[in-house]
């Protein structure tokens, strides 16, 4: 399939060319030959011959050193962008990417390399055919023609098993010696000894892997790269500490250089290599492994981690040790894998006893200062007792919880006991607080009731009515793909989902960035947010907005948020697909974003090289999100719809994502993504 779109595309380009098709017609064959045209590419090793090419000794491709790839990967960044650019009518835009791609090719050519020529030759083509296109458009462009193809190579490039980032280097920016300060210095307080907004960037490798909205560095690509993007905005660091223009220069071009790491250890510190303290002959200390755990609960304990020690810790424990601006001690304890690994004294738990363990003499003030610091009140003696009791009794915890978040713990131990009116309140003042947060004025805060929702926001009754309308028709909308749910309808989200109503764009940006520590894509209009307690809509609404745009704002988000609160463990990107997919949003879109948005699912699929690469977020995310209402269609299909059925009726029952999904389709959910690849390609 994704071949013969290729080829259909690289066929137009000769009617075009020849005048025989009218102009809109022309830019449509334009937009769509830049972002489709390198899907066939791939970076992990030799590169695929592209449609047409010369069957002779060239076609068969050398696998590429690390330098070449980036250079490789960068140019058909830039010559996407411009495709995408081009195919919005932003012609100006198109010209600014299509002029970097051709200074990034003057560059390449330097290296003199037949095989980096080959990889370029296809990207080439196109920039020729774009650049008339442009120019008819009145963008000037440089002279652009293409080189003549080098030699062959008589010594065989080096081949390489893994990202350019992965490979040490010695040359450009030390990642060492000059971007890790800079993290350090500024980031550090919320991302290097904590975790703001769920991203935790303690070590590189944790950095190159992003948060769980997706990579936040591209290698070699500084416009891709949100790190780049964030700090450039000002949306980051945020309290008060300014990058300057010298550092972001040396931060950029890190970047495009291909993010190299000059260090012995990926997953070393990065404060240990902070202002040179390590260099790569001075080898950084690894974060410490995580103990191996006793085992699993036996049901014979007498205390829970979950129901009565979280609790004590997150609240007596939270700004030294948990969501802290700066560690105490060097102890972590957003999860129960930080608390495990300990701190600057070592391990503070001794599982089998309680006593003789640090975390417990620290509590009852045996051994140095008494915790909690900073005038708290000393814990009781009956729930220090507590948290002995658990170690004492081999601190068992289910698997699942070491690395969940502490605060996540607690939540959904309390969310397990509570009734749907206890957790319509908590909701009622965790909605007063995001709002109080994103700066409104709580004294005019409206509120409308209806059946499944709480509708928040300084706007009028009348348009959080309209609001709520709308919600709760998406919401019939959405069950029709859902089993059918007992109870009330407060029951249906355990509790009533909370719709956060944003007067303006500003105000919704706002938001995001202040409760949710992001910045959404400047398109967006609306979102959704779900952990257990929190299950809300943010949507830009007022009484400016006509009814039909405001149900369009609202369908999608409302039927995600059902899709996400009917199982345990659901993840984002099969909830997001299918929210998308059953409101019909994706037909909804004009036809040239509607052939953007295929174009850029063919460079998201063309780019991947299994389906772990999805799922694990390797995507930018508004490619995963399109990608994932692509696979959530296959899901919705006539062939699968029985077992899609079963997955939700599975999960409903109980089960957690993976065996539901498992035990509806017959596959796990990275076989089924790889499964619909290789049927795409």
């Amino acid at each position: 399939m994704l071949v013969t779109m290729i080829q259909v595309v690289s066929k137009g380009i000769s009617i075009v060319s020849k005048w025989n098709v009218r102009r809109p017609a022309l830019r449509v064959f334009a937009a769509v030959t830049l972002l489709a045209g390198t899907a066939l590419l791939s970076f992990s090793g030799g590169i695929a011959p592209a449609v047409g090419q010369e069957t002779n000794s060239r076609a068969v491709a050398k696998p590429l050193d690390a330098r070449s790839r980036t250079i490789v990967q960068s140019v058909d960044m830039q010559v996407k962008r411009a495709g995408a650019a081009y195919a919005g009518g932003d012609y100006e835009t198109s010209g600014d990417a299509l002029r970097k791609a051709i200074k990034q090719i003057e560059v390449a050519g330097n290296a003199e390399s037949s095989d980096l020529h080959d990889a370029l030759l296809p990207m080439m083509r196109r920039i020729v055919n774009a650049r008339a296109m442009l120019e008819l458009e009145g963008v000037t462009l440089p002279p652009f023609r293409i080189p003549e193809r080098p030699k062959a190579t008589t010594e065989p490039m080096a081949e390489s098993s893994s990202d350019p980032s992965d490979q040490p280097s010695t040359d450009g920016v030390s990642f060492v010696s000059e971007v890790a300060p800079i993290l350090v210095d500024k980031c550090g307080s919320c991302h290097i000894r904590g975790s703001k907004g769920g991203f935790a960037m303690p070590t590189f490798a944790k950095l190159m892997e992003g948060p769980p909205e997706g990579v936040v560095v591209f290698p070699g690509d500084v416009i891709a790269s949100r790190l780049i993007e964030t700090i450039e905005t000002g949306d980051m660091p945020r309290g008060g500490g300014k990058v300057s223009k010298e550092q972001l220069d040396t931060l950029k071009q890190w970047v495009t250089q291909g993010a190299k790491f000059d260090g012995p250890d990926p997953t070393a510190m990065l404060t240990s290599l902070k202002s040179g303290e390590a260099t790569p002959d001075t080898p950084a200390t690894p974060e410490p492994d995580q103990p191996t755990m006793v085992g699993k609960p036996t049901g014979n304990e007498t205390v829970s981690f979950s129901k009565d020690v979280a609790p004590l810790l997150v609240e007596n424990c939270t700004g030294c040790h948990l969501d802290a601006m700066q560690t105490r001690g060097g102890l972590r304890m957003d999860t129960l894998a930080q608390m495990l690994r300990g701190g600057d004294s070592g391990s503070v738990m001794k599982p089998g006893d309680g006593e003789a363990s640090l975390l417990v003499q620290k509590l009852r003030g045996s051994a140095g200062d008494r915790m909690p610091a900073g005038g708290r009140p000393p814990l009781s003696d009956s729930d220090i007792q507590l948290i002995s009791t658990w170690i004492s009794e081999g601190a068992k915890v289910d698997e699942s919880l070491v690395q969940t978040p502490m605060k996540v713990v607690t939540a959904q131990a309390w969310l397990s006991a509570a009734a749907s009116t206890e957790v319509s309140q908590r909701r009622a003042k965790i909605a007063e607080e995001n709002f109080r947060l994103a700066g409104a004025d709580v004294n005019r805060m409206q509120n409308h009731q209806s059946d499944h929702f709480a509708v928040w926001g300084e706007v009028s009754p009348a348009t959080l009515e309209t609001v709520a309308e709308s919600a709760e028709a998406a919401l019939v909308q959405a069950r029709k793909f859902l089993p059918t749910a007992g109870g009330t309808p407060e029951d249906f989200f355990h509790g009533k989902a909370s719709i956060c109503v944003l007067p303006k764009r500003y105000d919704y940006s706002e938001f995001a960035k202040m409760v949710e520590g992001r910045s959404v894509p400047t398109d967006w209009q609306s979102h959704w947010k779900y952990d257990g307690i929190r299950a809300y809509v943010a949507v830009v609404a007022s009484e400016r907005a006509t009814e039909e745009e405001i149900a369009e704002r609202v369908v999608a988000p409302v039927a995600s948020l059902a899709v996400v609160s009917r199982g345990d463990g659901v993840p984002r990107w099969f909830a997001q697909g299918l929210g998308t997919a059953v409101s019909g949003g994706e037909s909804k879109r004009d036809r040239n974003e509607n052939m953007r948005r295929q174009a850029e699912l063919v460079t998201a699929v063309g780019s991947l090289k299994s389906g772990k690469d999805f799922l694990n977020g390797k995507l930018p995310p508004e490619r995963a999100d399109r990608m994932a209402v692509a696979i959530a269609e296959s899901l919705l299909s006539r062939q699968n719809r029985r077992g899609f059925d079963a997955v939700m009726r599975n999960l409903q029952s109980g089960q957690p994502f993976p065996q539901a999904f498992q035990a509806g389709m017959n596959l796990t959910p990275i076989a089924y993504v790889d499964a619909w690849l290789q049927w795409v390609k």
